[in-house]
């Protein structure tokens, strides 16, 4: 659903607020030439200013003179700005095609602390420098300002001139090549860049060295000079012949072509055909290659691979030219290029069968039996595969009817891809399935449902099955428990394996292995790992623990996971209050249960001071923003650059790490801190490593940032973001443990 406008001046309030502490600063003053502010107000004023646009500022000067000056920004409901927008005025200085030697990055809004008005001294030097807004969103808004030296604006454009040298011969041209050398003065702002063309029709392109042409012709350079004014010389040029060395060279250049493009059955091009033409010559070497379309088509030079489009048979001749004026007797290609068949745009259809024993409730006694079939319709493509995804896990492939035989609620979700690429939209299939006699889901320890069994962080290997119970082996191994000795979990794991063996679910290999993991765990070692503790187990009584602050919420779902904006919209945080945390493993899952088709945005907040302590920051949930970390949760391959495991503001992943999940699909998460490293898990996979020593990732940096040199505090809280209405997201099974 869409925001009402004042929601979204709300969020446009909240933006900024956050891109202050995230790197944006208001100065009094601005760094000049040396490094140092100006020691007075300069008597050259310039000013700009803003209002509710995003697309272009208000007013702003567009040249300047070199030396001191009073830059003045002005972003007030006095300039236009009724919404309370935040803007800045931030000058770029990592562009080498501008000046890069003043500081400047004020940020203003109609509510701030000087009314939306504010001044920095700088000095200019001669050149143009960039400014812009560094809102997101707020890009277009732009400009170059333009600085000349004292006694008025430069209006006059550069002088260029240019000279061709080489050995020439009585006709005055030039034998084997010439060298072209451009020049350009300026007296005004100086010259900015010289560029020249090679031909009528060329494009310029900038003069770096001077240009060497060898080949054989008349040829005509052109050239011009632009100065850091913007003025732009006349076009001029120079004309000149190269001919070829004396040599006794008779034999014509060899040549050759080939024709690639996609063939039918026929051996004919599908849609396009593509002549490739080479030739080489050993004596004077291969001044030029001609082709013609056509028995009758005129000569023309070949640049580059011919393409050919049209339907029906081609011939196309070619022919070369060396140095010494040989020229190639012509040859030739035939084709035959056909109109490509219609592209294949739609997706198969698919359908599904749930079968079973079904009781008096529609539920399915024992088991149930779903059935995808898939059809890519006449002339299509044809089905190239069909996938399944159950209960939220990942798309696997079907080739044979999936039997789901665990009491409880479930969902399969099922698409089919043909062989041109299109993929159906995922369509689900819901069911119930009882235990004989209609017993309940099954009451199990803890909820695993991973592939195959861990302990703790080690991985036994062995395939995470369903017991007689229904419970999963992973879910009778209690390895998130508080335990007292290593000794006790270790005669806890021994128990169940042992169970196990008898039943006949695991074999005396498989209770090898889970028992060396849990060896290898580290589960219950005191001082090490004392286990985790479960600070959101999906009760009441846990949930009750933590506090919403800001906006949003976060409401208890039955099957114990929390989701985002069910209750109330706007930017907010689920926070822990009970203790803080220095050195730690927290562990989570997470679900993007967004609407349509967009990503919810979410992340898990770390080691932030108790909120209630920073009465100075606008809203209590700005502490976390401020003096924490924010390990950001966003799947979306669009939008803001900061993906999922990213540390929000300080270091950038992509989605490539672990891969993206289906929407709708949990996540493992574990985010572990010691000292001042972070390391990120998506699903077992490190997806990121930082180490917080400072370094920001906005530019420029932020200059309040706490700590020491910089870094974040030692220790802190852990919260969950609620981002918006729109950003739904779903967390459960919150544990942590002291490293």
């Amino acid at each position: 659903m869409k925001p009402v406008i004042r929601q979204r001046r709300m969020w446009a309030g909240l933006l900024a607020a956050l891109l202050m502490t995230l790197g944006l600063q208001t100065p009094t003053s601005a760094a000049g030439e040396s490094g140092s502010p100006a020691a007075e107000a300069a008597e050259q004023v310039l000013t700009w200013t803003a209002g509710d646009g995003i697309t272009a500022y208000t007013s702003a000067p567009a040249t300047a003179v070199a030396g001191p000056a009073t830059i003045v920004f002005e972003n007030s409901a006095a300039t236009g700005n009724t919404t309370g927008m935040p803007h800045t005025l931030t000058f770029v200085t990592s562009d080498p095609e501008f000046n890069n030697d003043v500081q400047l990055n004020i940020l203003a809004n109609p509510g701030d602390a000087q009314g939306g008005r504010h001044t920095a001294e700088v000095v200019l030097t001669p050149g143009r420098y960039f400014y812009h807004c560094t809102i997101p969103g707020h890009g277009e808004m732009q400009g170059i300002l333009t600085v000349t030296e004292g006694g008025g604006e430069d209006t006059t454009a550069p002088e260029a001139t240019a000279k061709v040298t080489g050995s020439q011969n009585d006709l005055g041209e030039y034998v084997g090549s010439a060298s072209v050398s451009v020049e350009a003065t300026d007296e005004g702002s100086g010259v900015d860049r010289i560029e020249y063309a090679l031909g009528a029709d060329e494009a310029w392109q900038p003069y770096t060295a001077p240009v060497v042409v060898d080949q054989v012709g008349t040829h005509t350079l052109r050239y011009r000079a632009l100065d850091r004014a913007g003025n732009v010389s006349a076009e001029r040029s120079v004309e000149f012949t190269v001919v070829a060395p004396p040599t006794d060279d008779t034999t014509t250049p060899e040549t050759s072509a080939t024709v690639d493009g996609e063939k039918n059955g026929d051996g004919d091009y599908i849609g396009m055909a593509t002549v490739t033409v080479t030739a080489s010559d050993t004596g004077s070497g291969v001044n030029g290659i001609e082709y013609a379309l056509g028995a009758d088509g005129a000569w023309q030079a070949y640049t580059g691979p011919v393409m050919v489009h049209q339907v029906g048979t081609h011939t196309v001749r070619y022919r070369a030219t060396d140095k010494a004026g040989n020229t190639a007797a012509a040859k030739s290609v035939q084709f035959t290029v056909v109109a490509a068949p219609p592209q294949d745009t739609t997706p198969p259809t698919t359908g599904v069968t749930v079968g079973g024993v079904r009781n008096s409730d529609g539920a399915y006694v024992g088991d149930a039996t779903v059935t995808v079939s898939a059809d890519d319709g006449h002339g299509g493509s044809g089905v190239a595969g069909i996938e399944y995804s159950l209960d939220g896990g990942p798309y696997l492939a079907y080739a044979a009817p999936v039997v789901v035989d665990r009491a409880g609620r479930h969902t399969v979700a099922y698409r089919a891809s043909d062989e041109a690429g299109n993929t159906s939209a995922p369509l689900t299939v819901s069911f119930t399935v009882v235990a004989d006699g209609g017993v309940p889901a099954p009451d199990c320890p803890e909820y695993d449902e991973r592939s195959t069994v861990i302990v703790g962080t080690v991985d036994s290997g062995v395939p995470n099955r369903v017991t007689d119970n229904r419970c999963r082996i992973g879910e009778l191994i209690e390895d998130e428990k508080q335990w007292t000795s290593r000794a006790l979990f270790l005669k806890h794991v021994k128990s169940v394996l042992d169970r196990l063996r008898s039943e006949g679910v695991i074999d005396k290999r498989e209770r090898k292995a889970i028992n060396q993991a849990a060896e290898r765990s580290g589960v219950g070692t005191p001082g090490q790992t004392d286990g985790y503790r479960k600070i959101l187990d999906g009760t009441e009584a846990t949930f009750a623990k933590w506090e919403q602050v800001g906006g949003g919420s976060f409401a208890l779902n039955p099957d114990g996971s929390i989701t985002s904006g069910t209750t109330r919209g706007g930017l907010g945080m689920l926070w822990f209050p009970e203790r803080a945390y220095g050195d730690f493993s927290l562990k989570l899952q997470w679900r993007d249960d967004a609407p349509g088709t967009g990503n919810a945005n979410s992340g898990v907040f770390v080691r932030f001071p108790q909120i209630h302590d920073h009465p100075e920051e606008p809203r209590p949930e700005w502490a976390a923003i401020k003096y924490g970390h924010e390990v950001q949760v966003f799947d979306s391959p669009t939008g803001d650059m900061y993906k999922t495991g990213s540390v929000y503001g300080f270091d950038r992943v992509g989605l490539a790490g672990a891969g993206v999940t289906q929407k709708g699909t949990w996540n493992d998460y574990e985010i572990r801190v010691v000292d001042q490293h972070y390391s990120v898990y998506r699903n077992g996979t490190l997806i990121n490593e930082f180490d917080n020593t400072g370094g920001q990732d906005f530019t420029p940096p932020r200059s309040d940032d706490p700590g020491t040199d910089g870094r974040r505090f030692a220790s802190g809280y852990i919260g969950l973001q609620v981002h918006g209405t729109t950003d739904v997201v779903s967390y459960r099974d919150v544990r942590i443990k002291d490293l």
